[in-house]
């Protein structure tokens, strides 16, 4: 079974959010499906089903890799790099 190469560098606590909402989508006036945080910068981007998929043109331009849900109710994270859940 694959596993995350990254969860163990994360920093703790995790970061603070930068934004209630994907400030990119806001910008281009599109809306955001869900929501997801970058664990390593507290980026927040919307997720690979809306328009724009910021959350994954973050991790693309920055190489942060894991990211968790930013919804309320959810709770996993994603590695970008190693394609698994954490």
């Amino acid at each position: 079974m694959k596993q995350c190469t990254h969860a163990d560098a994360l920093p703790h606590p995790e970061p603070e959010p930068q934004n209630k909402t994907c400030p990119e989508c806001l910008a281009q006036g599109t809306h955001p499906v869900q929501l997801r945080l970058c664990l390593t910068c507290g980026h927040v981007g919307c997720c690979d089903s809306s328009p724009g998929r910021h959350a994954t043109g973050h991790h693309e331009l920055s190489g942060h890799p894991v990211m968790r849900t930013f919804e309320q109710g959810e709770d996993w994270r994603w590695c970008f790099v190693d394609h698994v859940l954490v």
